[in-house]
């Protein structure tokens, strides 16, 4: 999940590599709505091994309460720290 800052926007999205794709976010390669809305910290993220098992986990997640999204963020990155420095580094 990408956002701007703690409580703000969230986007949901299923990639085959992470890093790539958060540095796409980052810089605002692709027009669409996280360049919309500056949406360039990852918070969350989960490794599938089976591509089908993540789009299934990643539609689920669109249809969630906003609650739900956030309770999900704040229980594995509390502080809503930026991951995309861990996969660059």
């Amino acid at each position: 999940m990408m956002t701007r800052r703690p409580n703000g926007p969230l986007y949901v999205g299923v990639t085959n590599d992470l890093a790539r794709r958060a540095w796409e976010h980052r810089e605002g390669v692709h027009p669409g709505f996280t360049k919309r809305y500056g949406l360039e910290r990852l918070v969350y993220a989960e490794w599938h091994e089976d591509i089908r098992y993540a789009i299934r986990r990643e539609k689920a997640i669109k249809h969630w309460p906003r609650k739900w999204k956030v309770d999900l963020i704040v229980g594995q990155n509390p502080e809503w720290d930026d991951l995309c420095d861990r996969l660059l580094a």
